[in-house]
């Protein structure tokens, strides 16, 4: 009697993890509204002189504001704890008009490092508002980026967060309704969100373009292809940062069978890499390139220093830095006080 040929075996993690590489994200990191906002603090240290105050963190990754302290930078939560006659940044989350009001009030100069794009979203609510139009801003509750866009007509906004947060959406006019979004979404959960809503107001109006930034959406078409391939995914990036956050649920969408979000590659943990040939690496948009070569260097010390870019997009996009920082800043605040 023949015997039949045995199959062939599967692959152990063992073998899978003796062909180690990286692939590395392209783009990733700083995009041009972060760039601005690092840039404009660092700007205004150096022509105005410490201390310069920040309300809430520039932007969130723990790296940036720890760095931007160390020259000078004081973040504050509220804008009442800037004493009067100094200057303050707004973050490029962006801020409500209450917020402005607050700066005058408190005889403060003002920068506003708000991301262009989101100045975008907040313009369009204002829009919207004038011709009485219900917005259903999709977003997460809480963030600062939400606060800011609610605060320029909440009497007209309505969050609404994630496709399961649909049902509880209440209108005035079903005929009269637009959706605008966070920047820093997942764009397939927005589009679900999206879609859920329309299934209740067929007539919803979309926003002139996408609002989801181009680098947001560049940065998860990355990880989408990388998923496919890694074993593991490691997103560089702070816990407050949604776009980060929103990269590691990406990935595991995508198929990596594990991904993790770390700020420094110290916080990896070796187990991770146990039957793990292909990692993947990328950064939130809000994370400087030097975060980055720390967790490749790491790895390449364990093995893996065959690193392959994967590019999904070119990015060429740079926003001017705000026009304040063309102006003595210092002796308005100064003039203000003695009004």
């Amino acid at each position: 009697m023949t015997s039949s040929p045995s199959p062939t075996p599967a692959t152990t993690p063992g073998e899978a993890a003796s062909r180690r590489r990286v692939l590395l994200a392209a783009p990733r990191g700083y995009c041009a509204g972060v760039d601005r906002a690092v840039i404009a603090v660092e700007k205004a240290i150096e022509q105005y002189g410490a201390p310069v105050y920040v309300r809430h963190e520039i932007v969130h990754n723990k790296y940036v504001v720890k760095t931007l302290e160390k020259k000078g930078a004081i973040f504050v939560e509220e804008t009442e704890e800037v004493p009067e006659g100094n200057i303050v940044i707004f973050s490029a989350h962006g801020v409500a008009p209450v917020v402005h009001e607050e700066a005058k009030r408190g005889k403060l100069a003002t920068i506003d490092a708000t991301c262009p794009l989101v100045t975008k979203v907040h313009k369009e609510a204002v829009r919207y508002a004038t011709e009485d139009y219900d917005i259903l801003l999709i977003g997460h509750e809480g963030h600062e980026e939400v606060i800011g866009t609610s605060g320029e007509a909440p009497e007209h906004i309505t969050l609404v967060d994630g496709p399961k947060d649909v049902e509880n959406v209440e209108v005035r006019d079903p005929d009269k309704v637009v959706w605008l979004s966070q920047t820093t979404l997942s764009v397939d959960e927005t589009m679900e969100t999206v879609d859920a809503l329309k299934g209740r107001y067929p007539n919803l109006l979309s926003p002139p373009s996408d609002d989801i930034c181009y680098a947001t959406q560049n940065r998860q078409i990355a990880v989408k292809q990388m998923g496919a391939e890694a074993d593991l995914v490691i997103v560089v990036g702070s816990k407050n940062s949604s776009n980060s956050v929103r990269l590691v649920e990406v990935a595991l969408g995508a198929g990596a069978r594990d991904a993790h979000l770390v700020d420094y590659a110290e916080e990896i943990d070796e187990a991770w890499l146990e039957g793990v040939g292909t990692v993947g690496v990328t950064s939130g948009a809000s994370v400087p390139d030097i975060l980055v070569h720390g967790v490749l260097d790491w790895l390449a010390a364990r093995g893996y220093e065959d690193v392959e870019t994967l590019t999904a997009a070119e990015e060429s996009i740079h926003f001017s830095l705000p026009k304040e920082l063309r102006r003595d800043l210092r002796a308005e605040a100064k003039a203000a006080t003695e009004d």
